[in-house]
């Protein structure tokens, strides 16, 4: 139910606020009717993202979210990988398993218009590392865009698509996005992601609605500090006390437990309102 308001013909912007109030009172009877009901795995669509990476996030948690991607395909659900930028460099290996020359030509096609969307806007896509990237221990683009690519996991590519435009197939997918963060998870939302998978080696304090948003940490150190905002560590796989295997079913177990009702920590924060960020005009990578 889609109530749209023009503030011009409404009279004004109290108006407006007015009617708006007036519509969202009409739908609350229907609204109210909803109620949850059991429904198979395939009807989760996760949009993975990746915040604040460090030396760490390519070799603990991206991995393991890989796996955790690898066992909602096996189920039939869709995942959505983004951030073309932070993908630059390592694209040939998302091409490589595209289900067909179109669907790895459209891949190549994203990498050449955010080439020539940098140079015309002044910028850089092969020098994308921020300051705590660095700090962290990446250097280059290929070591972040390496890391960012194993979100994905290992099933085939089955499709790519524009920002926001909706997903029609199952299994695991691309959608082209600038690599900050908000604006990506804003994209993948609006393509139909219902939850957000989100690893981070700095402590991005990350949360998005509608979506629900789980948080990963590559190193221990980093969730010891930030246990209110994280909700799995991965850094334990670099201690030797767990695998990128058992940390993927960990991440894919609690994926079902938050789709079923329970809180993230995000959630819980009430984390979420301010991350609405559609791609805006000017340079965005």
């Amino acid at each position: 139910m889609i109530r749209t308001l023009v503030m011009q013909e409404q009279g004004g912007t109290q108006k407006t606020v007015d009617a708006a109030i007036d519509a969202v009172r009409a739908m609350l009877p229907v609204a109210n009717q909803s109620v949850r009901e059991p429904l198979p795995i395939s009807h989760l669509n996760i949009a993975l993202q990746c915040g604040g990476s460090d030396g760490y996030s390519g070799i603990t948690a991206n991995p393991a979210l890989g796996l955790a991607v690898d066992l909602l395909v096996q189920d039939g659900g869709p995942a959505t990988l983004s951030e073309t930028p932070e993908i630059y460099g390592a694209e040939h290996l998302l091409t490589r398993r595209a289900t067909s020359r179109e669907v790895g030509e459209k891949i190549v096609e994203r990498i050449k218009w955010w080439e020539a969307y940098a140079e015309r806007e002044k910028g850089s896509i092969d020098n994308n590392p921020t300051p705590g990237n660095k700090a962290g221990g990446l250097t280059t683009i290929l070591e972040k865009s390496l890391g960012a690519v194993a979100k994905s996991g290992s099933t085939p590519l089955m499709g790519v698509y524009r920002y926001a435009e909706p997903i029609d197939t199952h299994g695991l997918v691309f959608m082209d996005a600038p690599g900050y963060d908000p604006m990506g998870a804003t994209g993948q939302i609006a393509s139909g992601a219902n939850l957000v998978v989100f690893t981070t080696g700095r402590g991005s304090c990350f949360g998005a609605k509608p979506a629900p948003s789980i948080k990963v940490a590559t190193n221990t150190s980093m969730f010891r500090r930030m246990q209110d905002d994280m909700d799995i560590n991965c850094g334990d796989i670099m201690e030797g006390s767990a695998t990128v295997q058992q940390k993927g079913e960990e991440i894919f177990q609690m994926v079902i437990r938050v789709a079923s009702g329970q809180q993230s920590k995000s959630e819980a924060l009430g984390v979420g309102n301010e991350e609405f960020v559609p791609w805006m005009i000017g340079a965005q990578m």
